[in-house]
């Protein structure tokens, strides 16, 4: 059974830097690609960071350049969010999501491109 497990949210300070994990369970980077997506309150879904290919390229969001990295550790078989500098506008349910290597030709912040959702991990971002 294919399985993403999202984890290290919680609350944390303005300016924090928190990092998320998400852990593959029945099948392998080699053949996924990997996106990262966060849910404000009130607000729709959005893109954030994505990995690609084993880690050869990479994309992120406007709002997040700079704050955020995402990175790859094949040999745990787990994807990562390192985020920096938070502010009070990156609160929300952080989902990590993957989809196969065939589908990179999608642009990779098309939600309905990725096959397998995690269950989220809130992050909340408050003095």
């Amino acid at each position: 059974q294919l399985q993403l497990v999202e984890s290290g949210g919680g609350l944390v300070q303005p300016g924090g830097s928190p990092r998320l994990s998400c852990a593959l369970s029945g099948f392998t980077l080699e053949y996924y690609d990997i996106g990262w997506f966060r849910q404000a309150p009130g607000k729709e879904r959005e893109g954030v960071s994505y990995i690609a290919n084993s880690g050869t390229k990479t994309a992120d969001a406007d709002s997040v350049k700079g704050r955020f990295t995402i990175s790859t550790d094949n040999a745990k078989n787990a994807v990562y969010l390192q985020m920096s500098s938070l502010k009070p506008e990156d609160t929300g349910v952080y989902y990590c999501a993957a989809r196969r290597r065939y589908l990179m030709n999608y642009i990779w912040s098309v939600q309905t491109s990725y096959e397998y959702w995690g269950q989220g991990t809130q992050v909340t971002v408050s003095s």
